[in-house]
């Protein structure tokens, strides 16, 4: 086997390996020069009723991400996900495992910056978990403001509230609700006690509603208004929907990583018109 040939072996299973941890580190120098943009799955561990498991959560988002690089290969990267999330306010459910916020931000902006270093320009945290979602902002921001490279966020689930308007049967979504369920029962039905599915909403005020989902931003401690850990109804979710608002899930990751690598890094241009301490670090 000729050299040449060997290298062009190379090239082609980096280009087809989406999965970051898959490639070795003398093919990541050739994942970094084709620069494919790095999915960074965010979830948790938490309750999601009775009849969905702990990983909903994180299991989804990995889910989507992988059909992403499957989809995308040539230029996707799917580093391993963190499973783990801010999660206090479910802590009244056995099992629950909480991230403080803090540490959250602080050890996932190792990985951006990590991933940063070796070169790779364009990063996207792709989040499954609610209360993550003012977190991975500001990862992005903190990425974008430390490095030299493009961080961005979003929650997967942005891509299929449309095509979720068209088939839901129930009005709320929300937790372990007709969304999840279905998208849980497309990808791994097996796990999915339907049996033990019931519907339950928040309490709902003018303005305020346990679970954030009115005019103001307010999260109560669920153990305060559920002993089911559920919001929406379950009941009415199939695989069917699930694989339609999954493929809308996917379908606009997509379009979102192409979008992000044809984003341009320009120069900044500084206005001061005297010179700046560009040592102060904050």
């Amino acid at each position: 086997m000729s050299v040449k040939t060997s290298y062009e072996e190379v090239l082609v299973n980096v280009r087809n390996e989406y999965r970051y941890n898959r490639l070795t580190w003398a093919e990541m120098n050739e994942a970094i020069a084709m620069q494919k943009v790095v999915l960074l799955p965010t979830g948790s561990t938490e309750q999601h009723g009775r009849h969905l498991p702990l990983d909903t959560d994180v299991f989804l988002a990995e889910s989507v991400c992988l059909e992403v690089g499957r989809r995308a290969s040539d230029r996707v990267l799917v580093l391993p996900p963190i499973s783990y999330g801010l999660n206090m306010h479910h802590i009244d459910f056995p099992g629950t495992i909480h991230i403080e916020p803090e540490v959250f931000i602080a050890f996932c902006l190792n990985i951006t910056k990590s991933v940063a270093y070796h070169g790779f320009q364009k990063i996207l945290l792709v989040n499954g978990h609610g209360s993550n979602t003012p977190l991975v902002d500001l990862i992005a921001r903190k990425t974008v403001l430390a490095t030299d490279s493009l961080c961005f966020a979003s929650n997967y689930f942005t891509f299929l509230l449309e095509v979720f308007e068209e088939i839901k049967e129930s009005d709320v979504m929300a937790h372990a609700d007709e969304f999840e369920t279905s998208l849980y029962l497309h990808l791994a039905g097996d796990r999915v006690q339907m049996d033990k599915a019931v519907a339950e909403n928040d309490r709902v005020g003018k303005y305020v509603t346990s679970d954030s989902t009115g005019t103001v931003r307010f999260n109560d401690i669920w153990g305060r208004w559920t002993k089911l850990g559920v919001h929406g109804d379950p009941t009415v979710a199939t695989a069917e929907k699930g694989k339609f608002i999954f493929n809308a899930a996917v379908n606009g990751l997509v379009e979102l990583v192409d979008e992000i690598r044809d984003w341009p890094i320009e120069d900044r241009s500084d206005q001061h018109e005297g010179p700046v301490q560009k040592d102060i670090r904050w």
